[in-house]
């Protein structure tokens, strides 16, 4: 199991023949502060983020809208929602990972449930 660290990497959405297509410039967090901190207080974000461990957001004090994919332990995509701000998302409960980017992001790249996405963490 991966130790996970606050930090950047790349998040690759693999194609429909499971080869890896899409590469989004992903930034990491993973310890309390920095999954508190979320995309607060941002007005957009190039890429997408990855909050781990976690199994529900909220979008409270958003200034804009995101999508949400719940990802389990081997990064299986559980579940894509887009939440406006102000909203509360329900817990997953097989989910170990969220990524989050702006609205229409995760369709533009083809991320759909049943995927599974692959991450990797920039060693510094």
């Amino acid at each position: 199991m991966a130790r996970w660290r606050n930090g950047t990497g790349t998040l690759t959405i693999r194609d429909r023949d499971g080869e890896d297509g899409t590469e989004v410039p992903l930034r990491i967090a993973a310890s309390y502060r920095h999954r508190s901190r979320g995309l607060l207080g941002q007005d957009g974000i190039d890429g997408a983020l990855m909050i781990t461990p976690c199994g529900s957001v909220h979008s409270f004090r958003m200034r804009f809208t995101i999508d949400v994919a719940y990802l389990d332990r081997k990064f299986n995509v559980v579940a894509v929602h887009t939440m406006k701000p102000g909203r509360l998302g329900l817990p997953r409960l097989r989910a170990r990972h969220v990524i989050e980017s702006e609205a229409g992001a995760m369709a533009k790249w083809g991320l759909r449930p049943g995927m599974r996405v692959r991450i990797t963490q920039q060693t510094d």
